[in-house]
């Protein structure tokens, strides 16, 4: 595709392109549903989340009921601005729970997906025992079958794949096992892959490993890009891998990182004509079950109230803002297996 062509025909090419969006999935915590029915989606947020450790977590370690009356007004906020779609992005082992999902979406009526994967980051401290000795086989077995069977008995099934690995250019050889498995389970299931990483190196290297493996970068999420560089999100987005800018924070300290960085990056993104490729979210709510009350809750409506209003400032169009929210959460979250050619 020329560079000349604007990002929402680049979009209109892709999905001319990919299977008929009206005949795709989504997975949510209360069942599948075509992802033209996903509306505004914030594709990377949280409602709890336990750092105490994979050998110490558990349902034992939070009151479903007192979680549900802390989050449950900031969803109905986020709601009143119009989200319909919500990915959580807590993995096993690190505070999901797929109930508690299910009473939310119920109570707010929000479609949330849920996911399964593990989570390398933090030194493997949130990595589960068995895996250490599993091979990427063993461990996609176990992924693809909360896929197929539902996740501990819950009923519910996950939407997506989450994993995560450290920020190092060269991945250990437990993050390359956990990319290789994610690289299964997406061939056996069309789940999308979303992976914590961070900076460009990372994120090539899960890339070189997912096309060895004979998966497309159309099935990957660069999560916690805005750790990496413009170029970097160029060429990743030029090999169909998804960039996604996740920490929208209008309180954030160093003001290089607040709004008006991610009104610098999406303008370059937009003039690149990669507009398509790219997801907005927060990354924000955290209900920590080791402070009081869950400690400092944060909410889900600063890309509302702050960001699109400074992207319309800027000469974004309704357009623009309905592919980052809309038209690009549905083709790159849409089961679908992704093959690279």
């Amino acid at each position: 595709m020329c560079k000349s062509i604007s990002s929402l025909v680049a979009f209109f090419f892709l999905v001319a392109c990919s299977p008929n969006l009206k005949q795709q999935e989504l997975i949510t915590v209360k069942g599948k549903i075509p992802v033209t029915e996903m509306g505004v989606s914030l594709i990377h947020e949280h409602i709890l989340v336990d750092f105490i450790g994979a050998d110490s977590t558990g349902y034992h370690r939070w009151e479903k009921q007192e979680v549900v009356d802390r989050a449950l007004p900031f969803l109905m906020e986020a709601k009143q601005k119009g989200v319909h779609t919500i990915f959580e992005c807590t993995p096993a082992y690190l505070g999901r729970d797929p109930l508690l999902l299910k009473e939310l979406s119920e109570k707010t009526g929000i479609h949330i997906v849920t996911n399964t994967g593990y989570y390398g980051a933090g030194d493997n401290k949130y990595v589960p025992a068995h895996a250490f000795d599993a091979s990427p086989e063993d461990i996609a077995r176990i992924w693809i079958d909360e896929y197929n069977n539902g996740i501990e008995g819950s009923g519910v099934f996950p939407g997506f794949i989450k994993i995560s690995v450290d920020g190092k250019d060269t991945l250990s050889p437990m993050h390359a096992k956990i990319v290789k498995a994610a690289a299964i389970t997406h061939r056996a299931t069309g789940l999308t892959i979303v992976s914590h990483t961070g900076t460009d190196g990372p994120a090539f290297a899960q890339l070189e490993i997912l096309k060895s493996e004979g998966v497309s970068p159309e099935a990957f999420v660069w999560t916690h890009a805005q750790a990496g560089t413009v170029e970097g999100y160029i060429k990743a987005a030029r090999q169909g891998a998804w960039v996604s800018l996740d920490n929208v924070n209008k309180n954030e300290v160093d003001k290089t990182d607040g709004i008006d960085k991610y009104v610098a990056l999406l303008t370059k993104l937009k003039k690149e004509n990669v507009l398509h490729k790219v997801l907005i979210s927060h990354d924000a709510g955290w209900y920590n079950p080791g402070q009081e009350n869950g400690g400092d809750y944060r909410g889900y409506t600063d890309i509302f109230e702050f960001l699109i209003p400074a992207l319309k400032r800027n000469g974004f169009s309704q357009e623009d803002i309905d592919l980052l929210l809309i038209k690009n959460p549905q083709t790159a979250y849409a089961v679908n297996i992704r093959k690279s050619r």
